[in-house]
């Protein structure tokens, strides 16, 4: 019979989706026939799955680590911000609706039945299926109507180990605590506990292991050290975005906008050594020294045109561009190179429409269609190969797009202006084909020295490695139900 277990935490980022990610790899490679799986995400990093919807980035990693496809069961609710206080609420990969912070606690009720359908389905398709939580079942105010933690749990039945993160300090006030402000029915649920990114000595923290076990009756599944190669995996959180990464000559700059989507697009250049990539936050000017800015999706184009336009980016980029520097925008961001972005329907904000940057002579419009899917093009400039996906809102048309970033099914794609230092292209993910990129790296004179895919595979297999070193993960697999 199918068995599955659920990996909760005691707050947010304390390393959940990894944990899940290394289980999923471990299992996989004992021949079990694994899946992820979480009920409800929050994340603007999003993937494309095979039947034709969107996940959160970090289901998509599992599936992967799980030998898998990626599938809008493993995610059945992801919620991704547009303002501080809504969100688009998409369902069984497709868009149901966007609703105020305030009100979707009332919407939740209509939500676990399509949980508990995804979950049935691949719980029906393989022998075992691991769950990841959000944010803290620690959060008993926000119980009521719970989809995501304890309410999940006790509804499909499974079993819960809980992770805390030694790493952010106070590790056994965070599990104790846990423990203490959960209903009893909730507390019955977990099966035990794992310490999270550890550094120094472990032996120093044998007394504390013992602590949590005594006070809260919980079964220690181990202390899992911090996992240096974290960094080459896809983040999901905009939080986890590193603000430098080093490397050799070229230097890319990219606008950390306020609602940034598919900030993964990145990974692969951060990972050549020939190439120094700044994420630029906020109150920061760009660097004189950039060579390539590139200015990123965004799940709110209009609201982060004005944001980029208070940090004073508008101005940086005319700068950029005057000195002859090449400027990439990619979903969004090509949405705000254009001279205008309308939005008519309010689909992303208020009705209404903006100026754009001015860069590119194109124009886009808002519409209620979304397009979603993997994507095989070739870059026009170089005639490479490569593969994508597309997931947004709009149309852009304009004189700019006569000369096209790309070509898909023999259509023109993205727009690039008369001297072919600016561009912008709807294709996320293509800096992760290996051939787009170092035919992209070689025309600023570069060499590509990263095979991307491979190179995640092996951090895959290392993190199931470091998994299996240091904690008990048959008892993890043997507590699964």
């Amino acid at each position: 019979m199918s068995r599955a277990l659920m990996i909760q935490g005691t707050g947010s980022n304390v390393g959940k989706s990894l944990l899940v990610a290394g289980l999923c790899r471990a299992a996989h490679r004992r021949g079990l026939s694994v899946a992820p799986f979480k009920p409800q995400n929050m994340s603007n990093n999003a993937a494309v799955t095979a039947d034709g919807g969107e996940i959160g980035r970090a289901q998509a990693l599992q599936a992967r680590a799980a030998g898998l496809a990626p599938v809008t069961d493993m995610n059945p609710v992801l919620l991704k911000p547009e303002t501080d206080t809504g969100a688009q609420v998409v369902v069984q990969g497709h868009r149901l609706t966007t609703v105020r912070a305030r009100d979707y606690a009332a919407l939740k009720p209509r939500l676990m039945a399509p949980v508990l359908e995804s979950f049935a389905r691949l719980r029906a398709a393989h022998d075992l299926v691991l769950v990841e939580g959000a944010g803290s079942p620690a959060e008993v105010n926000l119980r009521a109507g719970d989809i995501a933690n304890m309410g999940f749990a006790r509804a499909a039945g499974v079993p819960v180990v809980l992770a805390g993160d030694i790493d952010r300090g106070g590790v056994i006030a965070q599990i104790v605590g846990t423990r203490q402000v959960l209903d009893p029915a909730d507390a019955a649920m977990v099966a035990g506990f794992v310490v999270n990114r550890f550094r120094g000595d472990p032996r120093l923290f044998d007394d504390g292991y013992r602590m949590i076990e005594t006070r809260t009756g919980w079964c220690g599944f181990g202390l899992c050290p911090w996992f240096p190669d974290a960094w080459r995996l896809p983040a999901e959180d905009a939080l986890d975005i590193r603000t430098e990464r080093t490397g050799g000559g070229l230097h890319v700059v990219c606008l950390r906008l306020s609602r940034i989507a598919n900030f993964d697009d990145l990974d692969p250049l951060a990972q050549e050594p020939g190439v120094r990539l700044t994420m630029l936050g906020a109150g920061t000017a760009l660097p004189g020294d950039a060579d390539v800015v590139i200015v990123p999706g965004t799940k709110s184009t209009r609201g982060d045109l004005a944001w980029l336009r208070a940090q004073g980016w508008d101005v940086d980029l005319a700068a950029h561009v005057r000195r002859g520097g090449h400027v990439l925008g990619i979903c969004g961001g090509y949405q705000m190179l254009g001279r205008s972005v309308a939005d008519p329907q309010g689909l992303e904000g208020a009705p209404g429409a903006d100026p754009g940057l001015g860069l590119l002579q194109v124009d886009t419009v808002m519409s209620p269609a979304k397009r979603l899917g993997e994507v095989a093009a070739v870059h026009v400039p170089s005639g490479a190969p490569l593969t994508g996906y597309e997931i947004h809102l709009g149309r852009t048309e304009g004189p700019d797009r006569a000369r096209p970033f790309a070509r898909v099914d023999g259509s023109d794609e993205g727009a690039s202006d008369g001297t072919g230092r600016i561009s912008g292209s709807y294709l996320h993910g293509m800096f992760r084909d290996d051939r787009f990129r170092a035919a992209w790296l070689a025309g600023f004179g570069v060499a590509s020295e990263a095979g991307y895919d491979a190179g995640l595979e092996r951090v895959l297999d290392a993190l199931a490695d470091h998994l299996e070193a240091h904690l008990d993960v048959e008892g993890l697999f043997d507590a699964a139900s």
